[in-house]
């Protein structure tokens, strides 16, 4: 009776591949091998250098799982070598277990040792070097990649407005000539211009500047991947840290910082909801309204529609209500029609109560300021106190990069928070009288506005919604709700004295 074997040939690297142990190499040898003791391969399992190590480790857990459930019918698993079956010791010992527990052999050909105490021995030293390899591999990696960094290069790919060349066998970075000036005016446009995000796309392409030959118009996630690289102010960054770099900065800190301070602490998000985002709570049981987008054919082609919702529509008995976009709009638009005022006299009263509102706050806003002074004041001397830390070794380089760079940019921001301190709240107040005064004139604008947009004039005239049904209800904030709830001439009597 002829034998039956499964096999495996396996190439990790194009390298491997030129020095004679391709596949086609390996599968030849196996054969042979195979045809030596009579026999032949029922079952061929291949593993190219182009596979990722996810289906390495599938394809090897098939070999085992056929092996398992074949194992009164297979003689053997052949390989060429040890290294070829196992890259670690793990695989290996998986090896010798299944041996154990179904008599099924591991055959290495071009190995050939005895199923002795001794000829184990040396499979286990065989299977010990490549891991030993492997293990070295990496540390010899992990030390070029932290001397590359510490001499302030980067460690893969340059980002966006760089470009990679060689100089003398070694890679660093330059400006590319394209993508660098590209970068420079979206900051600028950003920093010094009033954009959102939405309008500097715009922008952007209104003035004619590209992403790419391939690819015209920036999207959003890019433009925010890119305002918050500090490669552009001369770092590097490695395991999520970043170091000095040597590159040329394409944005000095002043711009950068304030670019920082307006985006703020938000994250970003592909699909931007106006109702979304906690600003609706359900008046039946209290949850957020969340948003979802809706594909519908029409006969004109596909169209979206975004519907609100209760997060806990799905809970028993929760009434199954669901709003679209375009009504919350008309709610929204309903409410700014009602706060429209056409006396002259009234709205001149409105302003001045809001410049009055302003003026009771400014003891809260001169103690803000000095609780500002006091944390850029503690966070000078923590600074102090790390760089002597530093000095002395008692914190290693990586610590204090990281520490450094977290108290550095703490510092710069209440240094901005400062200086914008004691305007802030006549920027607010400007702000409120210009929402104001956009109230006025919103029902023709506000379906124009960008999410953003709409977002901060709600959040300025409204303290919170609930949805009851399907019904907004706002709270409003004061002194909005006096308009909201509609000036009457009883209450506006005297206003022009």
């Amino acid at each position: 009776m002829s034998k039956k074997f499964i096999a495996l040939a396996r190439v990790s690297s194009r390298e491997q591949e030129r020095e004679g142990f391709s596949l086609d190499v390996q599968e030849d040898a196996l054969h042979k091998h195979a045809e030596r003791e009579h026999g032949s391969i029922v079952k061929f399992f291949r593993i190219a250098e182009t596979a990722s190590k996810t289906d390495e480790r599938k394809t090897f857990k098939e070999l085992l799982a056929y092996a398992k459930a074949h194992a009164d019918e297979i003689d053997g698993i052949l390989f060429y070598k040890v290294d070829r079956a196992a890259r670690n010791l793990f695989d290996y010992v998986e090896l010798e277990r299944l041996e154990l527990e179904t008599g099924v052999p591991a055959i290495f050909v071009s190995q050939p040792t005895e199923n002795t105490p001794s000829g184990r021995m040396m499979r286990r030293t065989l299977a010990n070097i490549p891991a030993f390899y492997t293990e070295q591999q990496a540390l010899d990696v992990k030390d070029g990649l932290a001397r590359r960094v510490k001499d302030g290069l980067f460690v893969g790919m340059a980002p966006y407005g760089y470009k990679n060349v060689r100089i003398d066998g070694r890679s660093i970075v330059q400006v590319h000539p394209e993508e660098g000036p590209r970068v420079r005016r979206l900051f600028e446009l950003y920093a010094y211009h009033s954009h959102t995000i939405d309008t500097l796309i715009d922008a952007l392409e209104k003035e004619g500047v590209v992403y790419s030959n391939a690819v015209t118009r920036f999207t959003r996630s890019k433009i925010h991947h890119i305002l918050r690289d500090r490669a552009y102010i001369g770092e590097v960054t490695h395991k999520g840290e970043w170091y000095p770099g040597k590159q040329e900065k394409l944005i000095d800190r002043a711009m950068w910082d304030r670019v920082q301070v307006l985006l703020g602490d938000k994250v970003y998000r592909s699909h931007e909801m106006t109702y979304a985002g906690e600003l609706i709570r359900c008046a039946h049981c209290g949850h957020i309204i969340t948003g979802e987008v809706k594909t519908k054919k029409t006969k004109d082609g596909e169209r979206e529609y975004v519907y609100y919702r209760c997060a806990k529509y799905s809970v028993k008995d929760h009434p199954r209500v669901r709003v679209t976009e375009a009504n919350f709009d008309a709610q929204v638009l309903a409410l700014f029609r009602k706060m429209k005022i056409a006396d002259e006299k009234i709205k001149n009263w409105f302003s001045r109560a809001l410049h009055a509102r302003a003026k009771q706050s400014q003891a809260a806003s001169q103690e803000r300021l000095g609780e500002l002074k006091r944390q850029h004041t503690a966070v000078t001397q923590q600074q102090d106190r790390l760089l002597n830390l530093r000095l002395v070794d008692e914190i290693n380089e990586a610590t204090f990069a990281a520490k450094s760079t977290e108290l550095r940019d703490r510092a710069d921001r209440l240094r901005l928070e400062i200086e914008a301190a004691d305007r802030g709240r006549a920027e607010y107040t400007d702000l409120a009288i210009k929402a104001f005064e956009l109230s006025q004139r919103l029902e023709e604008k506000w379906t124009c506005a960008d999410f953003q947009a709409k977002r901060q004039i709600l959040e300025i005239i409204c303290l919170n919604f609930t949805l009851d049904g399907v019904t907004l209800c706002p709270e409003m904030r004061k002194p909005f709700d006096v308009l909201a709830e509609g000036l009457v001439l009883k209450r506006s009597r005297g206003v022009g004295n």
